[in-house]
């Protein structure tokens, strides 16, 4: 997951790197990308379930609620560095930036959107959602199919950073477009098309070792 994050992170800001190609593995000095991690932690867990024989879906609803719950208290890392904030703002709940880590076109500016909070809340609810989820499935109230709680969590979390990364600042770029709006889109999607398969179509997801249960 951390080398995902960091090689996600380097991809998109390629020309800060590329004079002093030493400074990417430099990962004291920040630059990480959470949806570098979740791409880096799939892939480690596909080649896991593989070695192992056992359900990549399996494991990853089984992961699914720590990792939303992580995220949300990671959010809280962007606080105290004063960083990932967002646009200017007068609401009550305004988050102060030093001005040495505002934007030099924004420098004029003392208070800014806690975006941070905004992810780190919505982040519990989705925990919270796959919480609820989870223990309705334990109490044999509403089986879920495999796959459904990482599902859920893809679609969710994706739904919120979304609409949130539209308030940043600093977001990594790929010309006009914000990278992280356009994983988010995909994550959306792919989590619909899915629960889609899984309760419309009714058939397993297709895994890199077949479960017992299908």
């Amino acid at each position: 997951a951390i080398p995902g994050a960091r090689l996600y992170y380097v991809l998109f800001e390629w020309e800060q790197y590329q004079q002093n190609p030493i400074d990417m593995i430099a990962i004291w000095k920040g630059g990480i990308a959470i949806h570098g991690a979740i791409i880096g932690g799939a892939i480690a867990a596909l080649i896991f379930a593989r070695i192992n024989k056992i359900s990549f879906w399996q494991l990853a609803d089984l992961v699914a609620p720590s990792l939303i719950l992580g995220q949300a208290i990671g959010r809280w890392g962007n606080f105290f560095n004063s960083e990932a904030f967002g646009s200017p703002t007068d609401l009550p709940w305004k988050l102060y930036i030093p001005p040495e880590r505002r934007p030099s076109e924004l420098v004029n500016f003392d208070y800014f959107h806690p975006t941070f909070l905004y992810e780190s809340l919505w982040n519990v609810m989705v925990f919270g959602l796959l919480l609820f989820l989870f223990f309705r499935d334990l109490r044999g109230r509403y089986r879920l199919k495999i796959g459904t709680l990482f599902l859920v969590y893809m679609s969710a979390y994706s739904s919120g950073r979304i609409w949130i990364e539209g308030l940043r600042t600093d977001s990594l770029m790929l010309g006009p477009l914000r990278i992280a709006q356009f994983v988010s889109l995909a994550g959306i999607l792919l989590g619909l098309a899915g629960l889609a398969w899984l309760y419309l179509l009714k058939r397993p997801l297709p895994d890199v070792w077949p479960s017992e249960n299908g």
